[in-house]
């Protein structure tokens, strides 16, 4: 399993920051991993939503299945990846000083046996935060 976290400090407070993450359609903006999101569900927000993310990351791609497991108005939004890579994740917002926010991006992922198991998980894990700490930076300069 691949676990990881990533965090950066927004120049926006979370109502803002939450504002602009709510919305799961525009994650393809700051996401360079992410190359397109189709809703599965009639919702687009809130616990049960379900959607499909185009994933690709170098010559790799997929498309991740993904269901909304937590939603914390302003706070907290929760996934369980249940494609081809299962796992979990959460974006957490917390108040810093200034009207600023930390996001805190988490997640714990496995991959299948044809993709290594846990030896493809822990290799690719350090390929995958370098790619979220640069969508973080790309979250960033929404608020800048």
């Amino acid at each position: 399993m691949a676990r990881l976290t990533v965090a950066v400090t927004l120049d926006a407070t979370p109502p803002t920051v939450w504002a602009d993450v709510r919305n799961i359609a525009t994650h393809t903006d700051w996401m360079e991993d992410a190359v397109s999101i189709r809703f599965t569900s009639p919702s687009r927000e809130g616990v049960g939503t379900t959607y499909d993310c185009d994933t690709r990351i170098g010559p790799f791609a997929l498309t991740d299945k993904m269901e909304i497991t937590s939603w914390v108005e302003g706070s907290e939004m929760g996934v369980r990846h249940v494609g081809i890579v299962t796992g979990t994740g959460v974006f957490r917002l917390k108040k810093r000083r200034g009207g600023r926010t930390k996001f805190v991006w988490t997640e714990r992922l496995e991959f299948p046996w044809w993709m290594g198991g846990p030896v493809g998980a822990l290799a690719a894990a350090p390929i995958m935060k370098l790619v979220w700490r640069r969508n973080l930076r790309n979250l960033a300069a929404r608020f800048a």
